[in-house]
């Protein structure tokens, strides 16, 4: 019997806000799975964060850009995660015919963390910087996530964890993703954004970026990949590293995009990223 081909989704970002865009999304996630695809689903919520923050006034300091997480706002950024936009996507994914079952980082302890520490410029010289309670990931045990696989059950895994203390960790959505992916040795991960892929001119569509290999990456961070694009390659860069065999960035709000990958995952309009 061959092997079926697995795929990790990274899902997120304006594609996750519109309900029309996540109902189409969702019914091409369900063909696919019932069609013979092992697919996981992880994602992030970064939209949703925002809004509960702001309802219950709970401000953040941010750091070079990096958002400092308390324990108060920790725990309405599970709620955020987990209770909303989790509960929201498995009820979707099983209204289409699947059988999905929501997931973070802390089930089964399917990811271990570590404290993250920012690096700031002081003085001339790097110093860490406490962020609060912002992670990494430490170690990814993929037995649970195996198991619903084979009994037929999609996981939707968000980006919560806990280290070995048990104090309970954010995690960057796309990292997270990428040190699964990896860790699941996906046939392909998959990065859903706002964009086709890689641009070499952020405002020129036609500058697509089709194919990369992991050795042309480093010398393009801060110039080519900038922003918001900064952590999804750098997942890629993860899953790769750690035995996916390709990583991918398509546009999460053309839904046709996604079926195109899904059906034929060698021949997509997106910026694919491989080893050599």
């Amino acid at each position: 019997m061959s092997k079926k081909p697995r795929i990790l989704l990274k899902y997120g970002g304006n594609a996750m806000r519109s309900e029309a865009l996540q109902q189409a999304i969702s019914r091409r996630i369900a063909e696919a799975f019932l069609g013979g695809t092992e697919i996981i689903l992880v994602h992030g919520g970064g939209p949703f964060i925002r809004d509960l923050l702001a309802a219950v006034r709970v401000e953040s300091e941010f750091i070079d850009g990096h958002r400092k997480t308390t324990p108060e706002a920790l725990r309405y950024i599970e709620m955020a995660l987990k209770g909303e936009v989790n509960g929201r996507l498995v009820n979707v994914l099983n209204r289409h015919g699947v059988k999905a079952v929501g997931l973070s980082g802390k089930d089964g302890q399917l990811v271990q963390a570590r404290r993250r520490y920012h690096l700031a410029a002081v003085d001339g010289r790097n110093e860490q910087v406490d962020i609060g309670l912002v992670g990494d990931v430490e170690q990814v045990d993929t037995a649970l996530p195996e198991l619903l696989l084979a009994n037929a059950y999609l996981p939707v895994i968000t980006c919560i964890a806990s280290d070995l203390h048990g104090t309970d960790y954010n995690i960057n959505a796309d990292l997270f993703a990428g040190h699964l992916a990896g860790a699941l040795q996906a046939d392909l991960y998959l990065v859903l954004t706002d964009v086709d892929g890689l641009l070499r001119d952020i405002d020129d569509p036609s500058s697509l970026i089709s194919r990369l290999s992991v050795a042309e990456l480093d010398n393009m961070y801060g110039s080519t990949i900038r922003g918001g694009m900064i952590p999804k390659l750098e997942s890629c860069q993860v899953a790769l590293a750690q035995g996916a065999r390709a990583a991918a960035i398509i546009n999460g709000t053309r839904p046709e995009a996604l079926e195109e990958a899904l059906a034929t995952p060698d021949h997509f309009r997106g910026t694919k990223i491989q080893l050599a």
